[in-house]
């Protein structure tokens, strides 16, 4: 089948649609693609005005750079509360977090200073702070500290005293 033939059947097949009967065929099929594409852009254009509108009618581009921006700000910002978040645990561990006080009479059987004796323990998280303890009797009061270090003290403790201790460790602990 040489070129010449193939046009000329490809032409007869185009004129036989074509033909006044077709005619109108093609014509209507023509109108519904037409209005169809008219619809989707239509649908599109739609689309697009949504996306555009926005504060002060920006461009893509104006709202894509406000938007980095904005990020570059959200993320300075999220690098100080990481770092001033840091300092403040690192300054709440060495913090006081537990304070314990035993109340007791020092001189049981003498009959002087009833309840009036304390040994309070004033801890951090890592067992780190001091024993406060007061001794009272009637004719004088003596107050002692005593340094702790990992919830031990380098001082001999009285019975009330590790008790305070014991008891601000397990408050510390929870």
């Amino acid at each position: 089948m040489n070129s010449n033939t193939f046009t000329s059947s490809l032409s007869s097949g185009f004129a036989n649609i074509i033909s006044a009967d077709g005619l109108p065929i093609v014509t209507a099929t023509l109108l519904v693609l037409c209005i169809f594409i008219l619809c989707l852009m239509w649908h599109q254009h739609r689309r697009l005005n949504r996306l555009l509108r926005g504060k002060n009618t920006m461009t893509i581009e104006e709202s894509i750079v406000e938007l980095a921006k904005e990020l570059d700000a959200l993320t300075d910002f999220k690098e100080e509360s990481e770092k001033y978040l840091a300092l403040v645990e690192k300054r709440l561990r060495k913090s006081t977090q537990s304070i314990e006080t035993k109340r007791f009479n020092a001189f049981k059987g003498m009959g002087a200073g009833g309840n009036q004796s304390f040994a309070c323990a004033f801890i951090n998280e890592n067992g780190d702070g001091l024993i406060l303890s007061s001794f009272y009797s009637s004719d004088r009061t003596s107050v002692f500290a005593k340094p702790v270090t990992k919830f031990v003290s380098t001082f001999e403790l009285t019975e009330e005293e590790q008790n305070a201790l014991d008891s601000a460790k397990d408050a510390v602990a929870h």
